[in-house]
């Protein structure tokens, strides 16, 4: 009796938390349809910005987690709220619900790096390239490359964005502001990420933002991760393999991510190119570490032979120039269309060029008098540029069309990760027995050191290391090659460059003879 009465409140409980969740759901998807013919302003002047952008609602949305599926996430995508009630309702909204389901940090905070000195590792590597570097795992953060590689999609709206629009000039505008807003997590993250085992893999699957991911490390030497991300409506296709090259310089350690980045939209019929800029982290030897994205990155629409050419703008001698990006689009013709730009670390607009030319000329024009005015005295490249001078100047008449999404609060202690970050190593149990064993979420010293175990996470490094090293040993004496499971090298049909395609199969959920790894 006592039995059927504790069950019978249970499915009451049960019953009534569903019930809150569809409310919930319902509200949501409400507030997405009222605000679904809401055009995005026209920013006039640097007018201040509302208490909740769409790119931040959106944002708060992608940062969510991968096991939830709500109708209307997508309305949501293009368009802005008004009206400071609306705005306050929707936050809690979302609130309540990332709440509920998704963690919002770390098992454990970071371990302080003060007492390391990584002078003491890099002296003798300075020119040399780091990837055969064995590095103390204080200096990472737990991570694998291929988990960082996901990260690229925190701001999915961008495609799904592009995708709903009719015009060609208009999606590569939105395809430029994913590829800037793909490096924008790496801003203050200077823990380095596990270098991924041969055969590690990741997937996440994101019902909310509409994706399905998958990465595999399918080369050693060089380190090699491809990846490939599919609409779950098989509205795009999003792939790419990286060969991050790094380099020491002394007071910095450089990354070159070599490869091509492909994002194809069929609905369109079209393909977009693009490869990313170089990072660099300073002050490794002493002083505030800090970074910089800096480079040409162009983007090519291979079906109308339109292009963006964004310039990564290194610090310059002054700091003026830290975090900019600027750049055009052109037609085929080579006319420029628009102009862009912004800060990979805030946000990204869109003008009309002559305006913003104009803008340049002027701005020129008073900073060369400011500095004729103080002397023009000059800064060390390696000290940290301040961050008073990380705001961005708004050219009247310009077109918001991307902005980053604030961290948590808990960022610093947490390898200052943000809430999308947070949450990619995260093991549900409804993962447990599904994602196959060369999953990273199973990799023991990542675990180790997201739970706070640096001793252990140590120990775990060194045997994974030994044990790749042992097993590419006996491949060698029988004269056996390593053969990828899930991807495999063929001709890029865009670029006709080489690269690491999806061969197909993951999703089928059958992982017989999977290699012993961890």
């Amino acid at each position: 009796m006592l039995r059927r009465k504790f069950g019978f409140v249970c499915c009451l409980k049960l019953e009534h938390e569903f019930e809150k969740n569809k409310i919930l759901s319902e509200a949501l998807q409400t507030l997405a349809t009222e605000h679904h013919k809401l055009e995005q302003s026209v920013v006039k002047g640097s007018s201040s910005r509302s208490a909740l952008s769409e790119d931040e609602f959106y944002d708060a949305v992608s940062e969510s987690g991968s096991e939830l599926s709500l109708s209307g996430f997508e309305t949501v995508a293009s368009h802005s709220f008004e009206e400071d009630e609306e705005e306050d309702e929707g936050s809690v909204m979302l609130s309540s619900i990332i709440m509920c389901y998704f963690r919002m940090s770390l098992p454990a905070p970071m371990f302080s790096r003060n007492d390391f000195s990584i002078w003491s590792i890099l002296r003798n590597c300075i020119g040399m390239e780091l990837s055969k570097i064995t590095m103390p795992v204080i200096f990472n953060e737990p991570l694998s490359f291929l988990q960082r590689l996901a990260e690229y999609m925190e701001h999915t709206y961008l495609i799904h964005q592009a995708n709903a629009s009719s015009d060609p000039i208009e999606r590569m505008k939105c395809v430029a502001a994913f590829a800037v807003s793909a490096v924008a997590s790496q801003w203050e993250r200077t823990g380095k990420p596990f270098n991924p085992l041969l055969g590690e893999t990741y997937e996440l699957v994101r019902e909310d933002l509409g994706f399905r991911l998958l990465s595999e490390q399918v080369s050693h030497h060089p380190p090699v991760s491809a990846f490939h991300v599919e609409g779950l409506r098989q509205d795009f296709v999003f792939h790419g393999s990286i060969y991050p090259k790094l380099k020491f310089w002394g007071k910095s350690v450089e990354a070159e991510p070599k490869g091509t980045i492909t994002l194809e939209l069929p609905k369109h019929n079209e393909a977009y190119t693009w490869t990313n800029p170089t990072c660099c982290v300073h002050n490794i030897i002493v002083g505030q570490l800090w970074i910089e994205q800096y480079g040409n990155v162009e983007l090519i629409n291979h079906r109308t032979g339109e292009k963006c050419c964004l310039n990564f703008k290194p610090c310059g001698l002054f700091g003026k120039e830290l975090h900019k990006v600027e750049g055009y689009i052109f037609d085929k013709s080579k006319k420029k269309l628009c102009a862009l730009y912004g800060k990979w670390t805030e946000c990204l607009y869109v003008v009309d060029p002559a305006a913003f030319e104009a803008h340049k000329k002027s701005d020129k024009k008073s900073g060369e008098e400011r500095k004729t005015s103080k002397g023009g005295s000059g800064v060390d490249q390696e000290e940290v540029p301040s961050p008073a001078a990380d705001t961005v100047e708004v050219i009247p008449g310009s077109q918001l069309l991307w902005r980053i999404a604030p961290r948590p609060a808990n960022s610093t202690q947490m390898y200052s990760f943000t809430c999308f970050a947070m949450q990619l190593n995260e093991l549900r149990k409804e993962m447990e027995g599904v994602i196959p064993q060369t999953d990273c979420r199973l990799r023991p010293d990542i675990r180790a050191m997201e739970n706070g175990d640096i001793d252990l996470a140590s120990e775990e490094k060194k045997r994974l290391e030994e044990k790749q090293r042992a097993a590419r040993k006996n491949r060698s004496k029988s004269d056996e090659e390593w053969k990828t499971r899930w991807f495999q090298q063929g001709q890029n049909p865009h670029t006709r460059s080489q690269d690491w395609l999806f061969s197909g199969g993951y999703w089928d959920r059958k992982y017989g003879q999977l290699p012993d790894i961890y």
